[in-house]
């Protein structure tokens, strides 16, 4: 039993504000039916994403509605509120809220009153200032992004195969991503397996048309998985007519061309951005500890340092890694880390509650899988290194058992097993991110915020 009634707001909706928000409405079930306890959950959208399956989703493998968990059918005895945190002053124990109804009330943010706080925002994408990269990158962080990428990189083919302009084709079938992680590499394989299979349908359009280009910073991509994994990744793709530029940076993207830092120069109507993540801007509103990198200072407890009544995990917080050898090391800002910290998270806060010593967090990383592409990818786990069909298998069995809910299981194992039988499926459904711009025409009007490069807002 709880000592006094508590109010908990959780900040976010991906991996730690969910797992942690689902592991407190089960621990605290009685609590909750007598009103000791009551569980806020701000989040800007109404469901988790769940990102390791980004790229397949974007490839046709996997459909967008399976890719994320609705907020409000997994946490039933929570109360939702779709909305944005602006600032909170754990001082005084408010935040400051900010909703979908906040600009019509013309009242401001409201201030929601808390007694713990879980401070879990997650991160945005890291942008550098490049010329063109905000007026033509295009990030893949979320399922609207991913799903905007499929449709755009078939529309592309689209135009390839229409123009009998050789520059606006050439450019149509240029695509260039930048970042060599997870991200970046697994996109990438899966988007140009996907324009491989779909180039067969194009009577004027063939696979070696195309150019895809990763460039990355550093010496090596996919540092996660290791040095030898890494290079096996960039001789897989480079196999696959992949131009794989290390050492090398965007510089440009302006008036459509890709310029880098080698002196290459690739006209393009395609630059993916997936160059790294920084912290959720939110953290610089609020009297908690960061340190020089914007991130939360926590203890090995996941409380934030300095302070009470406050917690945090995930990519927001800075967590020392107590099973490393040297001191000062953190643990990495990935899924693997985030759900496991949820989980002490959530256990600590209800020892808090209950007058309970606190648990450390302490989890030694398992190793990385990563997918290239249908039935190719890479994989180091517990020491142990594989790759190609084995690697891949590996991949998609890790991530079917950490999917939420046994719902969102049983379906993608439905369209994997689909996917298997039938040929994929490849059409572009581009009149989604502008559903009124054909009524507008109809109606007399001028279509709206369309792209320059399809008027209508339709495939």
């Amino acid at each position: 039993m709880v000592k006094e009634r508590a109010r908990i707001l959780v900040v976010g909706g991906g991996y730690v504000g969910m797992y942690t928000a689902l592991r407190l409405q089960r621990r605290l079930k009685r609590e909750l039916q007598r009103g000791e306890v009551e569980i806020t959950v701000v989040t800007p959208d109404p469901y988790m994403t769940y990102q390791p399956f980004l790229p397949e989703a974007a490839a046709g493998a996997i459909s967008p509605r399976h890719v994320v968990v609705p907020l409000r059918r997994v946490l039933d005895r929570c109360h939702i509120v779709i909305g944005e945190a602006t600032a909170v002053d754990h001082a005084e124990r408010t935040a400051t809220i900010t909703t979908l109804a906040t600009e019509e009330e013309g009242t401001g943010g409201q201030r929601l009153p808390y007694d713990q706080l879980v401070l879990a925002p997650g991160s945005v994408s890291r942008t550098l200032p490049v010329p063109g990269l905000a007026d033509h990158g295009i990030g893949f962080k979320t399922v609207e992004e991913a799903i905007g990428l499929r449709n755009h990189v078939i529309e592309q083919m689209d135009i390839a195969s229409s123009t009998r302009d050789p520059a606006i084709r050439d450019a149509a079938l240029t695509f260039v991503f930048v970042g060599g992680g997870f991200a970046g590499v697994e996109a990438l394989g899966e988007l140009e397996d996907m324009a491989r299979y779909a180039a067969r349908y194009y009577h004027n359009v063939q696979p070696e048309d195309m150019k895809w280009i990763l460039v990355e910073a550093s010496d090596r991509i996919l540092p996660e998985v290791g040095e030898e994994m890494g290079r096996y990744t960039v001789t897989e793709l480079r196999r696959r007519n992949i131009d794989v530029r290390l050492q090398t940076r965007l510089e440009s993207c302006a008036d459509r061309v890709a310029v880098l830092s080698d002196g290459a120069r690739f006209p393009t109507r395609t630059v993916v951005w997936t160059a790294g993540v920084k912290p959720h801007p939110v953290l610089a509103a609020t009297d908690l500890p960061r340190n020089g990198r914007g991130r939360l200072t926590c203890t090995p407890e996941l409380s934030i340092e300095g302070t009470t009544h406050a917690w945090a995990a995930g990519d927001a917080a800075a967590v020392p890694d107590v099973t490393a050898g040297e001191p000062g090391r953190e643990c990495a800002p990935n899924a693997q880390h985030a759900v496991r910290q949820a989980k002490v998270l959530a256990d600590n806060i209800v020892h808090t509650l209950r007058g309970e010593p606190l648990q450390t967090y302490e989890h030694a990383y398992a190793g990385s899988v990563a997918s290239l592409g249908l039935h190719k990818g890479v994989a180091h786990v517990y020491g142990r290194k594989l790759k190609g069909y084995p690697a891949w298998f590996m991949h998609r069995a890790y991530h079917l058992s950490r999917v939420p809910t046994f719902n969102r299981k049983a379906r993608v194992l439905a369209e994997w097993a689909l996917a298997g039988l039938f040929k994929r499926e490849i059409v572009s459904l581009g009149s989604l991110e502008h559903p009124r711009a054909e009524f507008e025409l109809a109606a007399g009007g001028k279509p709206s915020q369309d792209p320059p490069d399809n008027p209508k807002g339709s495939s």
